[in-house]
């Protein structure tokens, strides 16, 4: 897995590249501004991008920004935006303008590497792996045009889990019911959202995802 890394802080890009190299993955480069990192991207072709939001001269949402350009010319890369930050503005871009392989966690929420390597390693895969603090700031900031209103709370607690990148398994476990209950809230909700049982189980629960996100 090659990667590129944004980060405008010292300290944790050098951390970063260390822990991945350790890791056993290549990291191409490792930029400390947006335009570097867009450079970087073209040069190196990685797989992932690991991206903060708040970088030069603003340091408001060029990362953010620049990681929706890097996808814009290179749709294939995968991104995972690392951040303190839930950034509205070109969030829901990045997060809605693609098929998967897009992940936001935030860093003060990040307790364990492996959690955070399984993550890197899921959207690099065309997963996706969002922090629900991410995903409930995002929805109560869209609350008020909540076209998801058809879904019973359990079924949104269940797209709320499949946001975060878990399997059916995973969402049983968490909410403590049967796979067979799962797999029929999934079922409803794809349903619900209209989403089209010609394509795949995958590719649904992505759509799932975002048309969460979306809304």
């Amino acid at each position: 897995m090659r990667i590129v890394i944004a980060e405008d802080d010292a300290l944790l890009r050098e951390g970063l590249t260390l822990l991945l190299r350790n890791e056993g993955l290549e990291v191409a480069a490792a930029a400390d501004n947006p335009d570097d990192f867009l450079e970087a991207v073209a040069e190196h072709e990685p797989d992932i991008a690991v991206v903060d939001v708040r970088m030069p001269p603003t340091f408001t949402d060029e990362g953010l920004k620049a990681a929706v350009e890097a996808r814009r010319r290179h749709p294939k890369l995968a991104v995972l935006v690392l951040s303190a930050w839930v950034e509205q503005s070109y969030a829901h871009e990045l997060l809605a303008g693609t098929n998967g392989g897009v992940g936001y966690l935030l860093k003060e929420r990040v307790g364990k590497v492996a959690d955070f390597l399984d993550s890197l390693h899921r959207v690099a895969q065309g997963g996706t792996a969002l922090d629900p603090e991410v995903v409930s700031q995002l929805l109560v900031r869209r609350r008020a045009d909540d076209a998801l209103g058809v879904l019973s709370p359990r079924e949104r607690e269940v797209l709320g889990l499949m946001a975060q990148g878990l399997s059916n398994a995973a969402i049983g476990e968490q909410l403590v019911i049967s796979a067979g209950a799962v797999h029929k809230h999934v079922g409803n909700v794809f349903l619900k959202l209209g989403l089209n049982s010609e394509d795949g189980a995958g590719d649904r629960r992505v759509q799932a995802v975002l048309a969460y996100l979306d809304h």
